[in-house]
């Protein structure tokens, strides 16, 4: 017990900077426990609450600028390639788009809270054409704010913290064998989900040579573009005679349509 008080209390810093950076650049690692128990860190007198400051902020940003800048250079490409291999496909794009035409670049500052957003609001600022300097102080916003709740709550509970700390350093391997499975677990879960949405996804798609054969045939599909503004602004180009539509009003949309016609969407 007292090897592992002396480890984090020498590498503490270490640790919350590597975990908070392989979270950021979007791997499925938890960065709540770690933060909890440097708060408790911080209440034992074994790290300064300005460091841990500091070594979130700069993980952070280490983590989001580089997808910022890949947004900005490749636009709605990276957010794609984010999607194919995002865990969380039905938190991706559309999702994101809607939080950021809404609050706008605001809303980078509470975006490490929302799931899915937390990772692709940096690419999406950069595709946006949001400057640096506004970036980056949103973005250190951020994780100042994100971090703050659980190494508080870290804080006022580091008895509990201790405690915990006592009863994993007794089981061992135990409590390591535990904690992998807990996150296998739970990526396994993630991509079933992903599996299943996509197969349900391929059921209802055709290709675009298939829409291109049903234009030429005569059989006058009803083209509906639901880009989001955002989405429409960066690509303003689109499949001509498509009808421009908001997603909450597709149903009302649908309503006025003849049923006999073949209905495409298209977004983002």
């Amino acid at each position: 017990m007292e090897e592992l008080r002396h480890l984090l209390a020498q590498h503490g810093l270490t640790l919350v900077f590597w975990n908070v950076l392989l979270s950021q650049l979007g791997l499925p690692i938890p960065a709540m426990p770690m933060l909890v128990l440097a708060g408790a860190l911080v209440a034992e007198g074994s790290m300064h609450v300005a460091s841990l400051a500091i070594v979130v902020v700069v993980a952070s940003l280490l983590g989001d600028v580089p997808w910022y800048l890949a947004g900005k250079r490749y636009g709605y490409r990276v957010l794609r390639t984010l999607c194919r291999i995002s865990i969380e496909p039905d938190s991706c794009v559309k999702q994101t788009e809607n939080i950021f035409t809404r609050w706008g670049p605001r809303s980078l500052v509470l975006a490490k809270y929302i799931p899915g957003f937390a990772t692709m609001a940096p690419p999406l600022a950069g595709t946006m054409r949001l400057k640096f300097a506004p970036f980056i102080g949103y973005s250190a916003a951020a994780a100042v704010l994100w971090a703050a709740a659980p190494a508080t709550a870290g804080f006022f509970f580091a008895r509990e913290v201790d405690k915990l700390i006592e009863r994993i350093s007794a089981m061992g391997t135990g409590a390591l064998l535990i904690l992998t499975l807990v996150i296998a677990t739970y990526i396994a879960v993630k991509l079933v989900e992903r599996h299943l949405l996509i197969r349900f996804l391929r059921m209802v798609r055709i290709s675009v040579n298939d829409l291109r054969q049903m234009i030429d045939s005569g059989a006058q599909p009803v083209i509906l573009d639901v880009r989001s503004p955002l989405a429409r602004d960066a690509e303003p180009r689109r499949i001509a005679g498509a009808v421009t539509v908001d997603d909450h009003e597709l149903e009302a949309f649908a309503g006025r349509m003849a049923p006999d016609r073949d209905v495409v969407i298209y977004c983002s």
